[in-house]
């Protein structure tokens, strides 16, 4: 009995150091997305101490959307994303047993000693992943903010007005803003939960399996059938 406390506390403390390094990935992805949407605002610029340029020229463009494209990918991505796909998953199978276990008989669920330690895990789980579906989903905001570059276009039309002779360089520079729109609307991944970036078996399992067996307890439980 205490070979099998240690060999699981020591796995716990593995699985859970995993996760505190992902969630500290996460972290600087997000510190990373607030900086990047600072740099065309002079006044932001300034109290963070970035550079700052606009988007009024085609290279300023270019070197934003390649400094947006670097910081993306700066840091672990794949092993990040594995540890939280596994988290993802263990939360599921957990979710799924409990709901097996719930329907199986729900009036001799808690009288189980492994179920409240699947409880105290699903818990334990949901919190990390909701910490890190808060930090992504802000990230993801941060990069994904249309509104820089909408500015920018208001910003080249009043331009033009005012000094009609720089009106096809400006033309130029607003169908380049416009192109980069529709470029970042594209390059969203449909693979996303909150802002978590998931596998696209795991995402077609939490839609139908643990959607289904969600189903059936509360449809259990209420005593009508419920589909989700």
């Amino acid at each position: 009995s205490a070979i099998n406390f240690l060999e699981r506390l020591c796995l716990t403390w593995m699985f859970f150091f995993m996760m505190c390094v992902a969630e500290r990935t996460y972290k600087q992805r997000f510190l990373f997305a607030k900086l990047f949407s600072h740099i065309t605002s002079a006044r932001k610029a300034r109290k963070y101490e970035i550079p700052h340029f606009r988007l009024k020229k085609v290279e300023n463009i270019k070197i934003w959307l390649s400094l947006r494209s670097y910081l993306k990918r700066r840091g672990p991505q794949r092993s990040v994303d594995v540890v939280v796909s596994s988290v993802f998953l263990l939360a599921l199978s957990i979710a799924f047993i409990c709901c097996a276990q719930v329907l199986k008989g729900h009036k001799t669920f808690l009288s189980a000693a492994y179920n409240w330690e699947f409880l105290l895990w699903e818990a334990a789980l949901l919190l990390f992943l909701l910490r890190l579906a808060s930090l992504g989903s802000e990230t993801n905001k941060k990069y994904s903010n249309i509104s820089i570059l909408l500015t920018e276009q208001i910003n080249l039309y009043l331009k033009m007005e005012k000094k009609p002779n720089k009106k096809e360089q400006l033309s130029l520079v607003n169908n380049v803003l416009k192109l980069s729109t529709k470029l970042l609307k594209e390059l969203d991944s449909p693979f996303r939960l909150y802002g978590l970036t998931m596998n696209p078996l795991i995402y077609n399992i939490t839609r139908v399996v643990i959607l289904s067996a969600v189903s059936g307890v509360i449809s259990d439980l209420l005593g009508f059938n419920i589909r989700v």
